[in-house]
């Protein structure tokens, strides 16, 4: 068998689809197999087979044992394959396998894995010897023994164990994990990954704490007691010499990779603590933050040596995914140290180390943050593979500018540390570090690239939070700045030109008087300069200077912007421009600040054309078509607010761009670009004066008409019904009076055969999810005598396609149609669903589709139009007291079962939710009582409330002092900032009139008979709720 088992592996590892398709059918029709198990095993054990064909082996075994070992394994498909006399053989043999030391790490690490799977089932009770077995091992076994094992015991710590089976085995598995750590006669590759493992414990640790945590506080303290005097050592070890890149040995390269490896993951595993049990550190945290110190500071030498004056590789790992390089370290470093920083113990010592008494010149303080200066200078210089880079690839500098890249480094990780140092006086500090550094010969432009590079992240910080900066410490910055604009070298001219305007563009720096100087060396700069990232560099601080510049200065600076920018992008190959996301991102960016200092001047110069340009090459990118969406949606409002006439000639500039770019997305099938035309149509519809220019409808209709019949993506034709509804709602006589030429067709009966197709079977929900708002519009405009018997034929369409929705927003945008037409016409409303044939619905009433579906989904509702008329359709829909809406049932409140266990996906797939069946009025106040705002803290989204309500947690002392929240970071800022966006809050959103309608509407039916019979059927939650609008009251 073993022969047919290879030639089926080998046949996986063909290139031809079909190939692989069928052997890989083949050998899952051998799982029934006895022998196929022992087959695998032995293929994947005997080192004369080709190394492919061995992990091929072991990935089908891993299916295998996926597939057919355990009903306890999530990717178990139903019946157990494999006899017990099989399963005994084939964990000895990968066990052997995975433990044998002589074994390539491929093999080690594929064997682990399925010995890690086969763990979480098995272990310990068809198992019991695993883990005795691994342990005994290690002891005696040698480098590569030992690292087999260790293998083994990180896939079983990550992926083998639950808390029950961990916490059996934690004591002695940790006992002989820190043994080998601490063991300097190991290897240090060796006991790097043993801290690895220990790091992974954590995670099991942290689920084990929220059900025992006596027991987990007593253990982790014992840990912590243990292995911190170990880790301080760790952090004290000297880096070796720094091997020589032509060493003919290995033992030097060696030697520093296990240490750099080893320091790496001691400060990962502080930080683990850190996070996890911050409590365990608190008594060493001053230690821990003077150790870390001093390693910073002996590091920055090495590391400059090997990437900034030198070339090494970085961002290296092994292959048990250890970083072994020294970038990666200091990343480390530089993170934890700011995780310290944070403290309340490091706090107060700080305070009290940089109080005013101790900053003074010559003093103690001083001392120590030029310390601090100089280190974080070092480390945030541009190492030479960036450069490299950046040279190259102008569109990666802007990435690393913007804090946009994936790439983070240890200059990413000096922004972040150098604004948090900024509660203390550092500004004053690194003007005096500035000085030096600047008035030395001596100094390399990279040092004084990073020195304005730190500035600027104190500028970000120090502005961010509005704190003012000295104008006389500005202007003597402004004396080093300038020489660096004028720079022979590329990146710090660059840097001069970027600092010189953040640093004038700060109202409290009392530098507004020389902006325009400056902007126009900027200007001059994108014109003339050698470099184009220092042209970008240029572009980019424009977008600073047009923000506080004089309107009149603004608008001459308007025409020389747009200019430069098309300069610019003449030189540029535009067929490279749609992979340089963020260098289209920039352009955008400054383009938009420079139309909106006179939005009406760009009829006059080819601002738009240039915009139109830009969203062409990146129309397939998200964040370019939101940046020209936002500018021209800015541009349509603010032409529409000057009057008809001037929104008519911008229409006249901008429809041929327009409709042609969708004439040449459908000739090339190019539905980013239709995308893009469609969502900027939209934009000038929306915005667009009541009524609108003559000839707009028979420009634009047509277009959209042909894609809404074309098939397109579902994006396209969300955009184009959105559009179609915004000319309807600001010009629907000139829809009505218009003719389409090729069809004869009149307006109406155009938009009455879009919204058929919408609503037809052929369409997802996805492409018709704005119809129903169309539709609206059309009922709401057109009326019934317009439309006469489509009314009655629409609004059918409506409800059947309703009782086959599924996707969320689509079913609240076919809900709205009757909830808008139930505002002043409820009881017709009822009235004609009941008269509605659904079929496949139960009942087959469309009542009963409809009020199930719109009921149902209520609660999910989204926006504050939207829910208001929501609310206030249903309460005339519930005074009504319609007696056919009791004898219609729909679902009422989730069933919980009595039970704690967690349900994965698969169990959810088997045992969905049930819910309780309820009358269709119980359950019109049921979503009436959801509508109403919390008693507590009702004009506050519920994620915030949670952390508004005081704790009395009887545990509070593990929330140690770098749990407190710093409203001075400046990404703190941000998360709270976020929450002013809807998408935060999951657009619930209440509103005063919504609420105040609601209250006075359960004051008005509370003494109704009606009212008192249901209200004794509400949940206790929901009464309560009442109890407390009440009290309120």
């Amino acid at each position: 068998m073993e022969q047919q088992v290879l030639e089926l592996l080998a046949a996986t590892l063909e290139s031809a689809t079909e190939t692989r398709n069928n052997a890989e059918r083949h050998l899952e029709q051998l799982y029934a197999n006895e022998a196929f198990p022992i087959s695998l095993i032995s293929i994947a054990s005997h080192k004369s087979v080709d190394l492919s064909l061995r992990q091929a082996a072991l990935l089908a075994l891993k299916t295998l044992v996926l597939k057919t070992w355990s009903p306890s394994i999530d990717e178990f498909q139903g019946t157990v394959l494999v006899n017990d006399a099989t399963k005994e053989q084939v964990r000895h043999s990968l066990l052997t396998i995975a433990t044998s030391g002589d074994e390539e790490r491929k093999i080690v690490a594929a064997a682990s894995y399925v010995v890690s799977k086969i763990a979480g089932a098995d272990f310990p009770d068809q198992w019991p010897a695993l883990l005795p077995t691994l342990l005994q091992l290690i002891p005696g076994a040698d480098d590569a023994r030992l690292h087999g094992i260790l293998v083994v015991l990180g896939n079983l710590v990550e992926d083998g164990f639950d808390e029950e089976q961990f916490g059996k085995s934690a004591i002695d598995l940790v006992s002989s994990i820190y043994d080998i750590a601490t063991d300097g006669q190991k290897k240090l590759a060796s006991r790097a990954l043993a801290i690895s493992i220990f790091r992974a414990c954590f995670d099991t640790m942290e689920l084990m704490y929220q059900t025992d945590k006596a027991s987990v506080k007593q253990f982790m303290q014992q840990l912590s007691d243990a292995w911190s005097p170990f880790f301080i050592e760790v952090l004290r070890m000297p880096l070796p010499q720094i091997p020589s890149e032509d060493e003919g040995d290995e033992s030097g390269t060696s030697s520093w990779r296990g240490v750099v490896a080893l320091k790496t993951q001691v400060v990962k595993a502080l930080d683990k603590i850190h996070n996890m049990f911050p409590h365990l550190l608190t008594a060493r945290t001053l230690d821990l933050f003077s150790t870390l110190w001093e390693s910073l500071q002996a590091h920055v030498g090495p590391y400059v040596a090997l990437y900034v004056t030198e070339n090494r590789q970085g961002r290296l790992e092994d292959a048990d995914r250890l970083p072994y390089t020294l970038d990666f370290l200091v990343i480390e470093e530089l993170d934890y140290i700011q995780t310290l920083l944070g403290t309340v113990t490091v706090k107060r010592e700080m305070d009290a180390q940089l109080s005013p008494e101790k900053m003074s010149d010559g003093k103690e303080g001083n001392n120590w943050i030029s310390q601090v200066m100089m280190i974080l200078v070092g480390y945030a210089q541009i190492i030479q593979e960036d450069e490299g880079l950046w040279d190259f690839d102008v569109n990666v500098f802007l990435s690393e500018e913007t804090s946009e890249t994936a790439n983070y480094s240890p200059r990413n990780a000096c922004a972040n540390f150098v604004q948090k140092l900024c509660k203390w006086p550092v500004i004053d500090s690194l003007l005096a570090y500035t000085k030096g550094i600047f008035g030395e010969g001596n100094s390399s432009t990279q040092v004084k690239e990073a020195t304005l590079f730190v500035l600027k992240q104190i500028l970000d910080e120090l502005d961010s939070y509005g704190k003012e900066i000295d104008p006389s410490i500005a202007r003597e910055y402004l004396e080093f700045i300038r020489p660096a604009m004028k720079s022979g070298e590329t990146f710090l001219r660059a840097r001069g030109f970027i600092v010189a305007g953040r640093l004038t563009t700060i109202s409290s720096t009392g530098l507004f008087e020389i902006v325009p100087d400056l902007a126009q060396q900027s200007l001059t700069a994108i014109e003339n300069d050698d470099s184009d990232v220092v042209k970008v560099s240029c572009i980019r601080v424009l977008q600073d200077y047009l923000k506080v510049l004089p309107s009149t200065q603004a608008r001459e600076f308007q025409i020389q912007t747009v200019a430069a920018i098309s300069n610019f992008l003449g030189v540029q190959d535009l067929s490279e421009l749609k992979e340089s996301e963020d260098l289209l991102d920039t352009l955008v960016e400054t383009l938009r600040d420079a139309i909106m200092a006179d939005p009406s001047l760009c009829l006059d110069h080819p601002a738009l054309d240039v915009l139109f340009t830009m969203a062409s090459y990146g129309a397939s990118n998200f964040q370019t078509t939101m940046l020209v969406n936002e500018a021209f949606e800015s541009i349509a409002s603010s032409m529409s607010a000057k009057g008809p006439e001037t929104y008519a000639q911008l229409c006249a500039k901008v429809l041929p761009t327009l409709t042609g770019a969708l004439d040449v997305g459908d000739m090339t099938s190019e539905n980013a670009l239709s995308d893009m035309a469609i969502s900027l149509l939209s934009s000038l519809a929306e915005h667009g004066p009541e009524p609108l220019p003559q000839g707009f409808v028979a420009t634009v209709m047509p277009k959209l008409y042909r894609v809404l019949f074309s098939g397109a993506e579902f994006t396209l034709n969300q955009a184009a019904t959105v559009t179609i509804r915004h000319i309807l709602a600001h010009d629907a006589q000139q829809v009505f009076t218009w003719h389409d030429p090729a069809t004869g067709k009149g307006g109406l009966e155009i938009i009455l055969l879009i919204i058929d197709r919408l609503l037809g079977p052929d369409v997802d929900d996805a492409s018709a999810a704005e119809v129903g708002g169309l539709a609206v519009e059309l009922v709401e405009k057109a009326g019934a005598d317009q439309l006469g018997p489509f009314l009655m034929q629409l609004l059918t369409v409506v409800a059947v396609r309703l009782s086959t929705a599924a996707h969320a927003s689509f079913i609240q945008n076919l809900v709205l149609v009757f909830a808008r037409l139930s505002l002043t016409n409820a009881k017709e409303v009822l009235d004609f669903l009941a008269q509605v044939r659904v079929e496949g619905a139960a009942g087959g009433s469309g009542l009963e589709v409809v009020l199930s579906k719109w009921l149902e989904n209520s609660p999910h509702f989204s926006g504050y139009d939207t829910i208001r008329q929501n609310v206030f359709a249903l309460i005339n829909i519930y005074k009504l007291h319609d007696e056919r809406l009791t004898n219609i049932h729909v679902q009422g409140d989730l069933l919980v079962p009595n039970s704690s266990r967690i349900k994965t996906r698969s169990q959810a797939k088997k045992e969905p939710d049930q819910y309780s069946v309820v009358t269709v009025p119980l359950k019109l106040l049921k979503v009436l009582v959801s509508e109403l705002a919390n008693p507590l803290t009702p004009d506050v989204p519920g994620a915030l409330q949670n952390n508004l309500i005081p704790s009395d947690n009887e545990d509070d002392e593990w929330e140690d002092e770098s749990g407190v929240l710093d409203l001075g970071g400046q990404s703190t800022r941000a998360e709270l900032m976020g929450y002013m966006d809807e998408s935060q809050w999951q657009k619930r959103q209440w509103d005063d009139e919504t609420q105040l309608y609601l209250v006075n509407f359960f004051k008005q039916v509370s003494t109704e008979p009606e009212f008192q019979s249901l209200y004794h059927s509400l949940n206790d939650d929901e009464r309560e709720k009442l109890h407390e609008m009440d009290k309120r009251q």
